[in-house]
């Protein structure tokens, strides 16, 4: 794939358009020292439309975008319901697990481990989850997205993965939580728009230029066993989405972990102006995952 000029000045705008938000927001007031509430929980200031664009945006990411969309190419869009079951999990999570945390005022869910249980077992689960933040969640994110810049652009792999890593650093580490809530909401505006733009391209393709309803038309003619959200147990996918036991089984215990303890998503919500903002906040997602997620599938589904 060749990039134009134009190509390469809407990528470097829109780049420079997240880098200088994030440098915005992190300014202080001249003369202020930034604390720690300032620094991990964005001075307690966001509104409701903030957490749950960022909620979004720290879910979404390179490998949701290329996983998903595999994902829907094999077994079709019944992997949604990995994420039609997340809405579910937010509810739960601003309704039950929020107040708590609240109440608590705590910066983070191992500070919530240490009230709750022992300064021990906080220790192993913050060493934990940096080595799995590290090892697993950042390295893949870095390397699907420098394989995409390697694909599109040309860029080396290795010089991809440095770059984003500078260029993530670049705002992140300066700004704190400010930083990052807010060029989320900016990230997430560009996500929902181009999922949907990217599936009206791909169902008006199908259809040779008749229009996304045509397109669409087509594929459930076409393709019909892709739209089915329960399995039967003769489908080859069957192994990765068994059935109804994907409803009603253990994934659950992970949606709750990861919606509900996983530091890197609850932060958001902790940094809200109070209770009733951050559960607005938490609905906004859940609204914003039964929109989005559907059209990630959607696209490679044929």
């Amino acid at each position: 794939m060749n990039f134009s000029t134009i190509d390469y000045l809407i990528f470097g705008s829109y780049c420079a358009l997240i880098l200088g938000v994030g440098l915005f927001v992190s300014k202080g007031k001249k003369g202020e020292q930034k604390n720690a509430e300032d620094y991990f929980l964005a001075s307690k200031s966001l509104p409701w439309w903030a957490i749950g664009a960022s909620l979004i945006a720290a879910n979404i990411s390179a490998e949701q975008f290329i996983g998903m969309s595999g994902a829907g190419f094999a077994s079709g869009l019944a992997v949604a319901s990995y994420e039609w079951m997340a809405a579910i999990t937010l509810i739960i999570v601003g309704k039950y697990f929020l107040p708590i945390f609240i109440k608590k005022d705590i910066y983070t869910i191992p500070e919530f481990v240490e009230k709750r249980y022992s300064t021990d077992l906080k220790t192993i689960l913050a060493i934990f989850w940096i080595a799995l933040f590290v090892f697993v969640n950042l390295s893949s994110v870095l390397y699907l997205g420098a394989l995409a810049l390697q694909g599109i652009m040309g860029v080396p792999l290795i010089y991809g993965v440095i770059g984003l890593a500078l260029f993530a650093a670049a705002y992140s580490l300066y700004g704190g939580l400010s930083a990052v809530a807010w060029t989320d909401v900016i990230q997430v505006f560009f996500l929902v728009l181009g999922g949907l733009f990217t599936t009206y391209l791909a169902l008006d393709a199908l259809s040779d230029g008749n229009g996304w309803f045509q397109g669409f038309s087509q594929l459930m003619d076409e393709a019909p066993d892709r739209f089915h959200m329960i399995l039967e147990d003769s489908n080859p996918e069957y192994n990765n989405l068994p059935g109804i036991w994907v409803l009603i089984g253990g994934l659950w215990v992970a949606n709750l972990y990861y919606w509900g303890f996983n530091q890197y998503i609850i932060q958001r919500t902790l940094a809200a102006k109070s209770l009733k903002q951050a559960q607005k906040g938490i609905i906004f997602a859940a609204f914003l995952k039964l929109s989005l997620c559907p059209s990630l599938c959607t696209f490679n589904l044929g």
